[in-house]
């Protein structure tokens, strides 16, 4: 059965894989066989990644470029299908998060966060997508989240952008279906990165109510990720269109973590 989750001369691309989730989830694609493409947007993070990339042995390709902006994408996915070969796995990974009360957040700031995290990901399936439908095969994951299914204080903008980016996953699941490319989504819970560490330590209240609030009763590690992002890119999920795998030890299953008593 190995062979169906095997990626031995795809090449994967993940945008936003300089750090963090992303470069979890495109170093499991690597390790299953990918040809690897990051893309990021900023230099010192693309050179740091890559030499990460390479200390863990796998040979990544990096190019630069912003997913918000159409003629950049365009431009570097032809240079991609070019110099690197044909698509057959793009992660939408690249987005962002403002923190800020919905009575006080300017519409500015409300647009840029949905042209990241929705207009981003429409912008790359879009481009990488022709190329997949004229040849009928195809694997596209979003990056979603447990916001797509749940509010939360002060995230009003990215609770709509990923909530957005759940039914874009549905709709083009199934405009494309019919062309042999599958079009899925993953939604992480919370997980151990540099990002949470500060709030990751014994006592602080978000740590405590993380733990409390997950069946698993901890944070995930980024390896976690790689088997859905593996499975959803793999021969293993060519039937499976239009879903959303949450990788969240529970959370979204449960109102509540059970007690330890019986």
């Amino acid at each position: 059965m190995t062979h169906l989750f095997d990626l031995t001369g795809k090449v994967a691309l993940v945008t936003g894989a300089t750090h963090g989730l992303g470069m979890a989830m495109a170093k499991a694609l690597g390790k299953a066989g990918a040809t690897l493409v990051v893309n990021g947007n900023t230099p010192a993070k693309m050179d740091t990644a890559l030499q990460q990339y390479a200390a863990d042995g796998i040979e990544a390709k990096g190019y630069l470029f912003d997913v918000t902006n159409e003629e950049l994408a365009i431009e570097n996915i032809a240079r991609i299908e070019q110099e690197v070969g044909p698509i057959a796995i793009l992660v939408n990974n690249a987005g962002m998060i403002q923190r800020t009360p919905a009575l006080e957040m300017a519409v500015a700031d409300f647009r840029k966060v949905l042209d990241v995290d929705l207009t981003g990901p429409f912008i790359m399936s879009k481009t990488v997508g022709k190329y997949m439908v004229e040849r009928r095969a195809g694997k596209i994951i979003n990056i979603c989240s447990m916001m797509s299914e749940l509010g939360r204080d002060t995230v009003s903008a990215y609770a709509a952008a990923k909530g957005g980016l759940k039914m874009l996953t549905k709709n083009l699941a199934t405009e494309w279906a019919r062309y042999n490319v599958q079009v899925n989504g993953i939604g992480p819970g919370y997980f151990a990165t540099d990002q949470t560490a500060p709030i990751r330590v014994d006592g602080h209240p978000f740590n405590d109510f993380i733990i409390h609030r997950t069946p698993a009763g901890r944070w995930g590690d980024p390896e976690d990720l790689g088997g859905a992002t593996i499975f959803l890119a793999s021969k293993a999920s060519d039937f499976v269109n239009g879903q959303i795998l949450y990788v969240d030890g529970g959370i979204l299953a449960t109102i509540g973590k059970p007690s330890n008593e019986a």
